[in-house]
C-alpha cells in the first residue's frame, strides 16, 4: 500500500485553454468579460478574429466563426459568487435576445451563454484545492456504454489516472489532470449533436510515449510542430471502437507558452469607487 499516492500526479500536467468559436466579439465581451467578471488577454489575438479571456491560470479561446456548443458544461471557480450574480443581473438587458440565462443554486450558479454553452460556476472550496479563479473541469455527456472505454483511453494514451464516481446525478468517469483538475464523462440517454470541432489544450511531462501510441493506432490528427500535437477520436483501447470526438491539443513542457502568466482583473474595481493598487485580482484582500 502506498500511503502518498495522494501526492501523486498522472502524465497530464494541466488543462490550459477551452477553444470555443464565437459569432460576435461585442456579445462575447458583454458575456465573459462584463458579465462573468474575466478578463480579456492584454497581449495576444486582440483583433477581430479572434479573442483570448483569462480565468486564472487558464483561458477561453474565442475564434470569430460560427458557434460551437460542448455537449456539457465548464466548471469555474471565481472568487464571489454574490458579485458574480450582481454582474449576470446587470448584463441580461444587453443579452436578452439570446441564449443566455442563469439561476443560482445553494452550491452554484448555472450560466448558459448567448449561444449556449453551459457554465457552473462555483466558489472557492476543498474539492478544488486551492484555486480561487480558474477551471477545475469540463464534464462531457457521452453516449450510453462509452464511459469505460473512454476511460481506459485516458489510461493507455495519456497516462492519466482515472476513477469511475458518483454523484446526485448519477455515475460519472473522472480523468486526472494535475493537482486540482478533471475531465468528466458522463453517459446520457438524449441524442448528441455531431460534434462541431471545439477543442481542449492539455500540457503533458512525457510527451513522446502519447505521441508513439496515438501514432502507431493511427490518430494524429496534426502531427508535431512548435511541441505540440492533435488528436480527436477517442478509440477504447480494449475493443478498438471509437468512443467519442474531443480534438485535443497536447504540449510538451517545452511549448514556449507553458505556464505563460495571464493577467487576471478585479472585476469589482471601478471608475468612481477606485481603490489604487486594486486593479489586478486580490481575492484575499476582500
Amino acid at each position: 500500500m502506498n500511503d502518498y499516492a495522494d501526492e501523486d500526479i498522472g502524465n497530464i500536467i494541466s488543462l490550459e485553454h477551452v477553444n470555443v468559436q464565437i459569432p460576435d466579439q461585442s456579445r462575447a465581451t458583454l458575456f465573459y468579460v462584463v458579465g462573468l467578471g474575466l478578463t480579456r488577454d492584454p497581449y495576444l489575438n486582440v483583433g477581430l478574429n479572434n479573442m483570448w479571456v483569462n480565468v486564472g491560470e487558464q483561458q477561453f479561446h474565442l475564434p470569430t466563426r460560427n458557434p460551437q456548443i460542448i455537449e456539457g458544461h465548464v466548471g469555474i471557480v471565481v472568487p464571489d459568487l454574490d458579485a458574480l450574480e450582481a454582474r449576470l443581473k446587470a448584463v441580461a438587458e444587453g443579452l436578452k435576445d439570446s441564449k443566455f440565462s442563469f439561476s443560482r443554486s445553494a452550491e452554484a450558479i448555472a450560466v448558459t451563454c448567448p449561444w449556449g454553452n453551459r457554465y457552473r460556476c462555483y466558489a472557492s472550496q476543498a474539492a478544488f484545492g486551492d484555486m480561487t479563479l480558474g477551471f477545475p473541469y469540463v464534464e462531457f455527456l457521452v453516449p450510453v456504454g462509452a464511459m469505460g472505454g473512454i476511460l481506459r483511453f485516458y489510461d493507455a494514451a495519456l497516462g492519466a489516472p482515472v476513477t469511475t464516481e458518483r454523484d446526485r446525478e448519477g455515475p460519472f468517469g473522472r480523468v486526472r489532470i494535475g493537482r486540482h483538475q478533471s475531465l468528466l464523462f458522463r453517459e446520457t440517454e438524449k441524442p448528441l449533436a455531431p460534434y462541431d470541432g471545439h477543442h481542449i489544450a492539455i500540457y503533458v511531462a512525457n510527451f513522446s510515449k502519447p505521441y508513439v501510441y496515438l501514432k502507431s493506432c493511427g490518430l494524429i490528427s496534426e502531427d508535431v510542430r512548435n511541441h505540440q500535437f492533435r488528436f480527436k477520436d477517442i478509440v477504447d483501447p480494449e475493443s478498438g471502437l471509437q468512443k467519442f470526438t474531443l480534438e485535443h491539443e497536447v504540449r510538451s513542457l517545452k511549448h514556449p507558452m507553458y505556464h505563460r502568466p495571464f493577467v487576471n482583473r478585479d472585476p469589482g474595481q471601478s471608475q468612481r469607487g477606485y481603490r489604487r493598487g486594486w486593479d489586478a485580482l486580490t481575492p484575499f484582500q476582500r
